[in-house]
């Protein structure tokens, strides 16, 4: 057991771990990394304005997610590839997950297919998905999805193309022989690039027509992940989707993208509690936790530092850093004086950040050029 005491401490120990290319590959955004940074330092900006004289002798960290009871409201956010970094990739993630009474979201460029993850635990999990020019192709997961007893879809929205991975580029970065993606049947040749999106052809053109057609296929709850407009998190709503994931894909896709904590607020008041919200992007303390949920989230979803306590630890690493989420948000409540989840409110934010006087968004009904209904 590693003697890190918080998640950037794991970070270190998996660098330590790693070659340069592939932590590089994990730890970096696109173009300049604006956003990249940002996302971790918007949270650290926000105040806290705790309540006192509260029994906090028993905290409560329990909570429900699309109705499914969790330990805590964190989910373990969509990464692909783990295998690169230990060899029990998404089974050691899912072990740990079950272990921490949390839910996992497997993605669809997983390095073991979503039967072997299913297989390695019995814990909750979604099925991250990725939409394809080949709707044949596209069905075929979501069958397989329903099949294995993934709970919900969480549907990316935000990458109709590759972002500019300078880091990458920079690296010459490849796929070590043998990279699997066992969701897509493919086992990489030496010479290949490795891409986050190299081995599947995500269709550029997916737009509100086709939420409609993938509701029609499944019976499975839809979450979009990847959504940063208050206006669109309402469309969405208004079509049917059970969550929204404010998102911007980790600051790895279009660089300068507001951080995810910004948006947040925003988000919340549109939907109204219509649907649940979640957020990720940046999430590195307990206390970064209770800002989210104070400002309107359901849950978290953290992805970086679970691959660094894999790469450090394997399942053990994992595990750890779930502990320590969890005994920071714990004390972080405790000290806010919210002993449940659910006294968690936007009371705690301190007047003064930048985003407490949320402007009210348009209706949806109001945006130019977005058909709705």
């Amino acid at each position: 057991m590693s003697s890190a005491v918080n998640l950037r401490e794991f970070e270190a120990l998996a660098r330590e771990r790693l070659s340069p290319s592939i932590y590089d590959w994990c730890a970096g955004g696109t173009a300049d990394e604006i956003t990249l940074r940002e996302n971790e330092a918007a949270w650290s900006r926000i105040r806290l304005c705790p309540r006192v004289l509260v029994d906090v002798s028993a905290c409560n960290l329990g909570t429900t997610i699309l109705g499914r009871s969790v330990a805590m409201p964190v989910m373990i956010a969509p990464c692909g590839k783990n295998a690169l970094l230990h060899p029990e990739g998404e089974r050691a993630v899912a072990r740990a997950a079950e272990a921490a009474g949390v839910i996992q979201v497997l993605s669809t460029a997983s390095s073991f297919s979503l039967e072997e993850v299913a297989a390695a635990a019995a814990g909750p999990r979604w099925f991250q998905l990725y939409f394809f020019r080949d709707r044949a192709a596209t069905r075929a997961l979501v069958e397989r999805a329903e099949a294995a007893g993934y709970a919900a879809l969480c549907l990316t929205v935000d990458a109709p193309s590759d972002g500019l991975r300078e880091r990458d580029t920079r690296n010459r970065l490849r796929f070590p022989a043998g990279t699997r993606l066992g969701n897509l049947g493919h086992v990489a040749g030496a010479d290949e690039h490795i891409s986050e999106l190299s081995r599947f052809d995500p269709d550029p053109s997916l737009d509100w027509a086709s939420l409609d057609w993938l509701r029609g296929i499944t019976r499975l709850p839809l979450v979009l992940k990847g959504i940063l407009a208050a206006e669109e998190a309402g469309l969405a709503v208004d079509r049917g989707v059970k969550g929204v994931v404010v998102s911007n894909h980790g600051g790895r896709e279009l660089d300068t993208a507001v951080a995810t904590c910004e948006a947040l607020g925003r988000v919340a008041e549109t939907v109204s509690g219509r649907a649940e919200i979640y957020v990720d992007g940046g999430i590195r303390r307990g206390t970064d936790v209770l800002k989210a949920l104070a400002l309107g989230a359901r849950a978290v979803l953290v992805g970086r530092p679970c691959l660094w306590g894999l790469a450090a630890e394997g399942e053990a690493g994992v595990r750890r850093i779930l502990e320590l989420l969890c005994e920071e948000l714990r004390v972080s409540m405790a000290l806010a004086g919210c002993p449940r989840i659910g006294e968690i409110s936007r009371r705690l934010i301190a007047p003064g950040f930048a985003g407490w006087a949320l402007p009210q968004s348009k209706p949806a009904a109001q945006v130019a050029g977005v058909p709705n209904g």
